[in-house]
């Protein structure tokens, strides 16, 4: 007796198969085997002609019946699949638990119609446990499951293809909407006309070095003759402007000067001392949501790479399923988790109880369990073998899901008050008395170790009437900012949150807003497009249920209710489409009144110039002499996040007269241009070629320069830059200065050793800075973060042999430990503070070093066995099939092994 198991993926197939008795042929569907007509070339010859059929794919007079067609690229692997259920005598399909792999089951059942006795299996980790389970726990395919997916897809299907040829004739042809894409542009629209709207106000304070005996801490300004100073808080985050009613002190520059020369030369005093305890619980395991986003802000992944990983994770039986919104996890998975903190940190990690969490998702419906490392027990991240990404993300899941049972962090919240004349000051400061959790997983960290450290803000003992001194008083100016553009990461966490969407689609939504140029990815930001605020407007005018985030949220739940049987999917599609107020009347109504003149043309606040678009995209019209109107281009780097009254001048002087001419550069003969663009202004050396792809010389101007105080002198050196100063003295590498980002700055340049930078402030200039300027910047150590003082250590036990620098011994905040470089190692049982010397110190530095390599040696061995094992088996293949070449090259074609995508909404 022989049993067929079809799952999506050939690596899924490759896995399971290990955990299955003989008889078991497993094969893979490789995604969806049907789905929708994607073009007219997919329909069917006897429905080209039907109305319905070329325009939706969808019945929508019909009962909403779907057409289903077999994509070309799939037609082959269901012969495959029909051929091997042929030899059959039981079918199991074991596609994924959620919707979507119920769907896929089900359009198999009805490709395949086996006429031997069928089952579903289902399971939420690929271990031998898991799957022996579920071979004995078989069932039924679920309909209600079925009925929701297949609901959505229509829906989708619906929304997009009734609304894009509206945004073509109304706006610009290719333009698309979405049942969940429109609703994450219009978020994004949204905070950018937040942005544009606001108004950066101005507010100072004073910021004191003090120091008593050895201690060393800083305070700032809190309260002026018994009244609270301005602070950020105190401002409207959406206007910028300072709230009303707010009883409170603001300060501009020039009080703040005079208050700083009068205080410095007083007497301080310690007025009050407070300490509070405070306490910090672990978060709950993963799910898809904020796996997302903590990968997002911790590893730098987009979230459709962290679904790709994470998918390839689960289908080699690492991970429990990636697609879920439940943070609950089993008893096994507790009991294994615990078992890691004992082993791994101690009985005093462990709280009595094992935690439980409770999901508050709305719908949350994908999986039963969070997302986990599989199995009864959890592979450490070294134990596993794995490299790169895959490693770096297994290791974010398993801190996560261990923390998430360990004790609750304890910490002792310290604020000291000094006062001096009439004004208040404020230290504060933080000890960690128990890090409990904090020892595996600190979040917006990948080194907990490290993170820990860094949290600790230890003040000097401070007693009430002390008398610090005052070393140093700073007045300092601040700018309220505009509210924070939309991350990958925030966005996701917004839409989960405003319950719109599925948090399995979210990666293919973000991945579509950028490839159809809704918005452009910007120092990891979504920056929103002309073609964005253009097509949210005429939503928003004539269409709002659509774009409204409650709306959508209502739908999804109505969607959870289809898959639980509470509610019926056919009468609600017939409401949504063909109702008094359904989606085929409104538009019918609304194309009549959308104004495409109106349509095309976009409004920003704090801009007189029109910006439309047009047929080779975004323009401004401005008026000129004689009640002409002069258009130009908008360059394709430009956002409207860019656009202002000096930004349009520019445009608009270079479209009538052509990029302003500085001069010719006396070595090339070529001419320097002044040019505006995204960044500002900038200068460029020569023409654009007509390929786009060699772009000439260009360099921006430092902050604070403006293009009319530009010389040609200025103009070369910018773009000289990145200028070599030379070589540095201790290692003979490169030192240079050039400008960046965030300003001029000078660099030591070690190649595969790093990169060691320095910015350059005033009066030093990075057209002028000479070499032992550089160098003697690059000596000072770094500016430090926020309030944290330099750490003494407990024993300097002297230099490293290898490179010279210190190796000393430090109190953190669970133990003692020595630190070299950025290398951290804690002190074995047996060992104390007097007992270590540099030579064990070497040592057990040496062994830790060593284990960062052993790992990349695997991966680096991992991938070249992979290589020569790919490379031995074609050479076999190739000697074995010579007679049959013909053959071969017709059969073996490849085969994308791409895995199944969440869809579109």
């Amino acid at each position: 007796m022989s049993t067929l198991v079809i799952v999506e993926s050939p690596t899924k197939a490759r896995t399971i198969r290990n955990y299955l008795p003989s008889g078991y042929i497993v094969q893979a569907s490789v995604g969806h085997v049907r789905d929708l007509p994607k073009s007219a070339d997919e329909i069917p010859a006897k429905y080209k002609e039907v109305d319905w059929a070329k325009k939706f794919g969808v019945n929508v007079h019909g009962d909403f019946e779907p057409l289903y067609v077999i994509p070309k690229d799939k037609k082959k692997v269901v012969k495959e699949l029909k051929d091997a259920l042929k030899n059959a005598d039981e079918l199991i399909l074991a596609t994924d638990e959620d919707r979507e792999g119920e769907s896929i089951a089900w359009h198999l059942l009805q490709l395949l119609k086996p006429k031997v006795p069928t089952k579903r299996m289902v399971f939420h980790e690929i271990t031998q446990e898991a799957i022996q389970a579920a071979l004995k726990n078989c069932r039924d395919i679920n309909e209600n499951l079925v009925h929701a997916q297949e609901t959505r897809r229509i829906l989708d299907r619906l929304v997009g293809y009734t609304l894009s040829p509206l945004l073509w004739k109304k706006i610009a042809y290719g333009l698309s909407a979405g049942r969940v894409q429109s609703v994450a542009v219009r978020l994004l629209v949204q905070r950018e006309r937040e942005r544009r709207a606001f108004h950066t106000a101005q507010y100072w304070d004073l910021k004191a070095a003090l120091s008593k005996a050895k201690g060393k801490f800083e305070a700032k300004l809190i309260t002026l003759e018994g009244k609270k100073l301005a602070t950020g808080s105190d401002f409207d985050p959406k206007t910028g402007k300072l709230l009303p009613k707010k009883d409170v002190v603001l300060l501009d520059e020039a009080a703040a000067q005079v208050l700083k020369e009068r205080l410095e030369t007083l007497a301080w005093r310690i007025s009050k001392t407070e300490e509070k305890p405070a306490t910090r619980r672990p978060s709950p395991p993963f799910t898809t949501s904020t796996l997302q986003q903590e990968a997002n802000r911790k590893l730098g992944l987009s979230a459709r790479d962290t679904m790709r990983t994470a998918q390839k994770l689960y289908e080699e039986g690492y991970i429990t399923y990636m697609r879920t919104d439940s943070v609950h996890l089993s008893s096994q998975a507790i009991a294994a988790a615990r078992d890691c903190v004992e082993q791994k940190y101690g009985v005093e990690y462990l709280p009595k109880k094992p935690r439980q969490y409770a999901t508050k998702s709305k719908g949350a419906q994908e999986a039963h369990e969070a997302i986990r490392p599989a199995g009864a027990s959890f592979r450490t991240p070294k134990e596993t073998g794995l490299g790169d990404r895959e490693f770096r993300l297994y290791d974010l899941i398993w801190k996560r899901t261990v923390a998430c049972q360990m004790a609750d962090a304890r910490l002792t919240q310290m604020n000291v008050t000094i006062a001096v004349a009439e004004a208040e000051f404020r230290a504060t400061g933080k000890r960690i008395d128990f890090p409990g959790f904090f020892r595996a997983y600190v979040e917006g960290s990948d080194d907990p170790d490290a993170a820990l450290e860094d949290q600790e803000v230890i003040l000097p003992a401070l007693k009430v009437d002390d008398q610090p001194k005052c070393d140093q008083l700073n007045a300092l100016g601040h700018e309220t900012q505009p509210p924070a553009r939309y991350s990958e990461a925030s966005l996701v966490k917004t839409l989960e949150s405003e319950g719109v969407g599925r948090p399995s689609t979210y990666a293919s939504i973000i991945n579509t807003i950028i490839d159809r140029r809704y918005a452009q990815m910007r120092n990891k930001t979504l920056v929103p497009t002309f073609t964005a605020f253009a097509v949210s407007s005429l939503l928003e005018s004539h269409f709002e249920d659509l774009v409204d985030t409650g709306f959508t949220s209502r739908m999804e739940q109505t969607l959870d209710e289809i898959a639980t049987g509470d509610v019926q999917w056919l009468p609600y599609l017939k409401k949504f489409y063909a109702g008094d107020t359904g989606l085929e009347g409104q538009v019918k109504t609304q194309e009549q009144e959308i104004d495409a003149v109106a349509a095309k043309a976009i409004a920003l606040d704090n801009l007189e110039a029109q910006v439309k678009i047009g047929r080779f995209g975004p323009y401004i019209e401005v008026p000129a002499e004689n009640d002409a109107i002069v258009k130009a281009s908008i360059p394709d780097d430009l956002t409207p996040a860019d656009l202002n009254p000096e930004q349009v001048a520019q445009i608009v002087r270079q479209k009538l007269e052509g990029p302003t001419q500085l001069g010719t550069h006396p070595e090339t003969g070529e001419i320097i241009y002044i040019l505006s663009g995204n960044y500002g202004p900038y200068v460029q050396l020569g023409e654009q070629t007509e390929d786009k792809k060699k772009k000439p010389k260009r360099s921006s101007l430092p902050k604070g320069m403006k293009p009319e105080d530009l010389t040609l002198e200025i103009a070369v050196g910018l773009l000289s830059l990145p200028r070599l100063l030379g070589e540095h003295p201790d290692t003979g590498a490169k030192v240079k200065a050039s400008l960046g980002r965030f300003g001029p700055y000078v660099v030591h340049d070690q190649g595969k050793d790093g990169k060691d930078y320095r910015s350059i402030k005033d009066p030093d200039d990075v057209l002028t800075i000479t070499l032992e300027r550089a160098l003697e910047m690059l000596a000072q150590p770094k500016a430090g973060r926020g309030r944290r003082s330099t750490k003494k250590p407990l024993k300097e036990l002297g230099n490293h042999p290898a490179d010279d620098e210190p190796v000393n011994i430090f109190e953190g905040p669970y133990g003692k430990y020595i630190k070299h470089g950025k290398t951290n190692v804690g002190i074995p049982e047996g060992e104390t503070v007097e007992s270590m010397d540099l030579e064990k110190a070497v040592t057990l530095l040496a062994t830790k070093e060593g284990t960062k390599k052993t790992r990349a040696k695997k991966t680096t061995a991992k991938k070249t066995t992979a290589k020569k094992s790919t490379t031995t088996k074609k050479t076999a293949a190739k000697k074995t099939t010579v007679k049959k070449s013909t053959t071969t090259k017709k059969t073996t074609t490849k085969r994308k092994t791409t895995t199944k995508k969440a869809k579109e909404e």
